[in-house]
């Protein structure tokens, strides 16, 4: 299955409609801007919360959470590396492997691919195509995904803070 995020490229609120393949709406993301830890909400078109993706406060580098029906299943961690961005999901024994900074990366458990992910480089806002393998709880892969892409985002704040700092 494939699911396909486009976040809004000017918006006050994080948010964002995952469409399916056929462009129906299948989830609606909403986040909290103004809080301490990013937040990220999953939900269906009618409002239903699935799923909740929290940033962990304080966390020397950046820690994602995500919860399924109030439990957490997953966390989402980068790694203290010099060179290449390395990210640990714990909860799941799925890995991640592949550019994080062109978005091209995929998520597997052992030999298997899980989930496939690809940025559009040539659209307003961040567009992203999520290849997901059958059988594999697509919400899960992607509170998983959105976790990766805020892990990222927090990186990417905290060095331009860093460098503006000096």
């Amino acid at each position: 299955m494939k699911l396909y995020l486009k976040q809004k490229f000017f918006s006050w609120k994080d948010r964002a409609w995952v469409k399916d393949e056929t462009g129906a709406d299948r989830y609606y993301i909403e986040g909290k801007v103004f809080s301490i830890g990013k937040k990220l909400w999953i939900m269906t078109p009618s409002g239903e919360q699935i799923a909740f993706v929290r940033q962990k406060i304080p966390s020397f580098l950046p820690r994602f959470i995500v919860e399924i029906g109030g439990q957490e299943v997953a966390q989402i961690t980068k790694k203290f590396t010099l060179f290449k961005p390395t990210y640990v999901i714990e909860g799941l024994g799925w890995e991640v492997q592949g550019d994080f900074f062109a978005h091209d990366y995929t998520v597997s458990e052992g030999m298997r691919t899980i989930i496939a992910i690809h940025k559009h480089w040539m659209s307003w806002g961040d567009s992203f195509e999520l290849d997901i393998a059958d059988g594999t709880d697509e919400v899960m892969a992607l509170a998983v995904v959105l976790a990766i892409d805020a892990v990222m985002d927090a990186q990417q704040a905290a060095s331009v803070s860093a460098s503006s700092s000096s």
